[in-house]
């Protein structure tokens, strides 16, 4: 059903310090930083593989969300309601989005590329 882990979307209180200590300690690369409605998503890589992790100051509560893609959002959306899954569909840059809560309690979404322009949208974006 999922194709690959693309994103790790962090909740943090200080996106920046946040950042700084990606990069720093773990030297990661800093994608973009953007400011927008009152919060602030930095991406970050930590490996030249493997998903990008989004720092965010807008998510609720301390457990990290898995975005997997997806060929078909509207069959798995379907899929997992059939399953008897909840799922909270939104959108995000990259596409239709639908989020979801695993048995074990980890927080998973699924995306399809619909846009795949949005990472050179916002790549080499840093917003003070």
């Amino acid at each position: 059903m999922f194709r690959s882990l693309d994103f790790i979307y962090v909740p943090t209180d200080d996106v920046d310090a946040a950042a700084r200590s990606y990069a720093e300690q773990l030297e990661a690369e800093m994608v973009w930083k953007v400011r927008g409605l009152s919060t602030v998503v930095a991406c970050l890589r930590v490996s030249g593989e493997g998903p990008s992790i989004l720092l965010s100051g807008h998510l609720e509560g301390p457990m990290p969300i898995l975005i997997y893609r997806v060929d078909d959002h509207d069959a798995t959306v379907a899929a997992l309601r059939q399953a008897g899954v909840a799922v909270r569909e939104l959108e995000i840059p990259h596409g239709p989005c639908a989020a979801f809560t695993a048995p074990g309690g980890q927080r998973l979404a699924i995306y399809q590329l619909t846009r795949p322009g949005a990472d050179a949208h916002f790549a080499g974006r840093f917003d003070e």
